[in-house]
């Protein structure tokens, strides 16, 4: 299927499976989102609205091309109050992959979402590379591209820049493999929030590399809901050979996350987080705590270490509010601070928390 050059302004689009051969989308020109949120409006009781693009149960789906993707989320943001609604109604989603095993997504962008940009759900041996996606730093909800109930799924070479996280991975994923990413504006890397769902499972298998988070709120993060409803074991993660440029908080564990203030605060988080590396930071952090590990009291921590950490302190970047660059020349300076962290220039520490 190929979409050529021009721009096509329409609503929700469906590609669903079994096909009987291998499927190319290749998307040269821009397609840009109904504005009407009407189109977009439930088939059902639960109060979900359609997808933008979605493509279910399609294997070995190739998305490629130039093109872009262009959800006009300005249109729907006011709509959004799942930052303080419980029960909100969730926003169509620009590009979902449901159920698809042996595909890949590259060259393509994405930009303003209504809510997510992309979600890969329910798949199998996934790689999503070259891809490029951007929100205003105050869009909300607009994850860059989260993955859910998956496994061997790998993203490359990508530059994401959002209101939400950059990635984020939720329950019942394995084998995720994330390098030379580039993150910020938005939330940084996040596994969580796990332990909300009453079926959440595992998270296991989570390796991150050659990562640049600029201006982000977070660098790497795992956060599990405080009063969680179930007991999902985190695991077997290693980040390693990061830049942090102004990061709000570098490293972050945070098992007493409840963003709506709907917790039972002396309930700790049931969730066991074991086997987390965190190797070869630097770069600067634009607040004096570049770690905070905040494990539950119910299930501490379990083996977590952290080896050549080298992170200064930016009281300059501290001052300015996040979504205001620093002047270009402010930049070039600290990426050049940055390089003479990774030629090793700096003094580093390394902590590890043995087993309990």
């Amino acid at each position: 299927m190929l979409i050529p050059e021009g721009s096509y302004l329409v609503g929700p689009l469906t590609f669903k499976g079994q096909c009987a051969g291998k499927v190319k989308f290749q998307l040269n020109g821009n397609l840009l989102a109904s504005t009407n949120i009407d189109d977009f409006a439930p088939e059902n009781a639960n109060g979900t609205m359609k997808n933008w693009v979605e493509f279910k149960y399609v294997d070995g789906l190739n998305i490629t091309g130039g093109g872009v993707l262009d959800g006009q989320g300005a249109s729907a943001w006011p709509y959004n109050n799942c930052t303080v609604e419980k029960h909100c109604t969730r926003l169509p989603i620009t590009l979902v992959l449901s159920f698809v095993t042996s595909g890949s997504v590259s060259g393509i962008s994405s930009i303003d979402s209504k809510f997510f940009h992309m979600v890969v759900y329910g798949c199998k041996e996934m790689t999503i590379d070259s891809v490029t996606i951007r929100a205003p730093h105050d869009s909300p909800n607009t994850d860059g591209i989260h993955i859910g109930a998956s496994s061997v799924v790998s993203v490359l070479s990508s530059t994401i820049g959002t209101g939400d996280d950059c990635i984020s991975i939720g329950p019942d994923v394995t084998n995720v493999t994330i390098t030379n990413v580039t993150c910020g504006p938005g939330h940084g890397i996040s596994v969580g929030s796990l332990g909300q769902g009453l079926n959440d499972k595992h998270v296991e298998g989570l390796t991150v590399t050659k990562c640049t988070f600029n201006r982000s709120d977070n660098g790497v993060r795992i956060k599990t809901w405080q009063t969680s409803v179930s007991s999902p074991i985190a695991a077997h993660f290693l980040f390693q050979d990061m830049t942090m440029i102004n990061v709000r908080n570098p490293i972050i564990i945070d098992q007493r996350y409840c963003p709506n203030s709907h917790c039972n605060a002396t309930e700790p988080s049931k969730v066991q987080i074991k086997d987390v590396k965190f190797r070869d930071f630097r770069g600067t952090s634009s607040s004096k705590a570049a770690i905070s590990l905040v494990c539950s009291e119910w299930y501490p921590c379990q083996d977590i270490e952290l080896s050549n950490i080298a992170l200064d302190y930016n009281v300059a970047a501290a001052v300015l509010p996040r979504q205001q660059s620093l002047p270009r020349e402010a930049e070039a300076v600290l990426r050049d601070a940055a390089l003479r962290l990774a030629s090793g220039r700096h003094a580093s520490g390394r902590c590890s928390l043995p087993r309990q």
